[in-house]
């Protein structure tokens, strides 16, 4: 086996052991980060629908409080703002969501599915709960959901949520008065829920891999040629040559030529050392003749 050849072994062996942890932590990397830009646009989702709320109630409800004693306006209630503007972020955004499920609302279509009451149960179990970050699968792929529990904090919400003979008229006419009623205060009666697919920022990491191992691997190749083109001009070549002379010395050839060496290097070194051990071998020949 050649020394050349040795060398690739070598090479290759650490390319592998290098390229697999290369490839184990860059994707897994490349996967944490993926998951991590889907969560900062979550939360991105879900402040906007806050900050909505809180406009409703501080600038929108007091200047709908005279309208509303003689007709109720859904565009009073935080809710309904924070949901119907996530709406029409949807029409360029289709695949984001955003529902405040609860368990039991006013409006139908608020009503938490049955993964949606796992998450509200998961906030009412635990008080100190404030976030819930989880995956679900969907018909298009994975999705990351971001959740937050709805606690009423404030007493206010009662007036419409608390004993059905309290709640306005102009409410009742509209909703009935079968659903959204008997909340307690600090009571979790549902969950903001933040839906957004995971499969394009996943593809994305997947093609970043790719072309990065690609590349990693193309690096690797290219150093590897180079070495081998280094290994052959400073090491192989030289040795060949002196393995050469020495052959021809063997069989008694004593006017083959010296080795070049040239430079300081270890293998110039051997070519001179190589040189002097030929010239005393040849003048020892010669003396014996003599």
């Amino acid at each position: 086996m050649g020394i050349r050849l040795k060398f690739n072994l070598v090479m290759l062996a650490t390319f592998a052991v290098g390229i697999t942890a290369a490839g184990l932590i860059s994707h897994r990397m490349l996967q944490d980060n993926a998951r991590e830009e889907i969560l900062h646009r979550a939360g991105i989702l879900m402040e906007a629908a806050l900050a909505v709320r809180h406009y409703t109630v501080n600038e929108v409800r007091p200047l709908l409080a005279e309208r509303m004693k003689e007709e109720f306006l859904p565009q009073s209630v935080p809710a309904y703002a924070a949901t119907t503007n996530v709406a029409l972020l949807r029409k360029r955004y289709p695949e984001y969501s955003y529902k405040e499920a609860t368990l039991n609302p006013t409006n139908p279509a608020s009503r938490a599915t049955d993964w949606e009451t796992t998450i509200i149960d998961h906030f009412r179990n635990r008080d100190d709960a404030r976030e819930l970050v989880g995956e679900r699968p969907t018909a298009t792929g994975p999705s990351l959901y971001l959740a937050r529990p709805i606690r009423i904090r404030n007493i206010g919400c009662l007036t419409c949520h608390g004993e059905v003979d309290n709640a306005p008229q102009t409410m009742l006419a509209r909703y009935g008065r079968a659903n959204g009623f008997g909340w307690q205060i600090n009571e979790v009666v549902g969950a903001q829920i933040v839906s957004v697919p995971m499969s394009v920022p996943l593809q994305r990491a997947e093609e970043t891999f790719r072309t990065f191992m690609v590349s990693l691997v193309g690096v690797f190749l290219a150093i590897i040629l180079i070495l081998n083109i280094l290994l052959h001009y400073i090491v192989v070549r030289p040795v060949q040559r002196m393995s050469a002379i020495a052959h021809e010395v063997s069989l008694g050839n004593l006017d083959a030529p010296e080795c070049e060496a040239r430079g300081k290097d270890e293998v110039a070194s051997l070519g001179q050392s190589f040189n002097r051990m030929r010239r005393s071998m040849v003048n020892a020949l010669k003396m014996l003749d003599e």
